[in-house]
């Protein structure tokens, strides 16, 4: 083979690849950003549509934590149980709860809003700014499972820090420590 034709060859697979990249974005199958859309699926059903919306329970009642610390806690079961000692008690899933729950035993909850291991978010700094849950969440009480809707990428980030409003800072070290 010529190195002419070679060359054309490389061209032609490179311009194949772009092309596919260039298709799959515009057509949306695929998201950019970290991990929009993901769904994982829990250990028990939970439902933040029945619970945060029906009900109305604060996001900080279950998710303890998010005032004092960088992380929302991933509720414990006793705060599960300090309402489902009454609520519904003989239901199959709160019976599994209620089991876990009297030998001490957690449930393996999947974690839906992923970070990277180098982006340090600070739950505190943004809930005592006032930020709403939602913002960031998005309309959690409508979700019957819980997805991640937003990016949660730098840009989604800086973009809301930009914002005048919020006064944020916008170095790196905010984030990046």
């Amino acid at each position: 083979m010529t190195k002419k034709l070679i060359g054309a060859i490389v061209v032609l697979f490179v311009l194949g690849g772009l092309s596919a990249v260039i298709y799959v974005v515009a057509n949306n199958k695929i998201v950019v950003g970290y991990n929009k859309d993901y769904q994982p699926t829990q250990p028990i059903p939970y439902s933040h549509e029945l619970h945060a919306g029906t009900y109305k329970i604060d996001c900080k009642y279950c998710h303890t934590g998010t005032e004092t610390s960088r992380h929302a806690l991933v509720p414990s079961l006793n705060i599960c149980m300090n309402c489902h000692m009454m609520v519904n008690p003989g239901s199959e899933l709160i019976q599994k709860i209620s089991a876990a729950a009297a030998t001490n035993q957690p449930i393996a909850w999947q974690k839906v809003h992923l970070l990277p291991d180098h982006v340090k978010f600070d739950h505190a700094a943004h809930v005592n700014a006032g930020k709403d849950c939602r913002e960031c969440h998005g309309d959690i009480e409508k979700m019957p499972v819980v997805k991640q809707v937003k990016s949660l990428s730098m840009g989604f980030c800086v973009d809301c820090h930009r914002q005048p409003e919020n006064n944020a800072p916008t170095n790196c070290s905010t984030c990046h420590q």
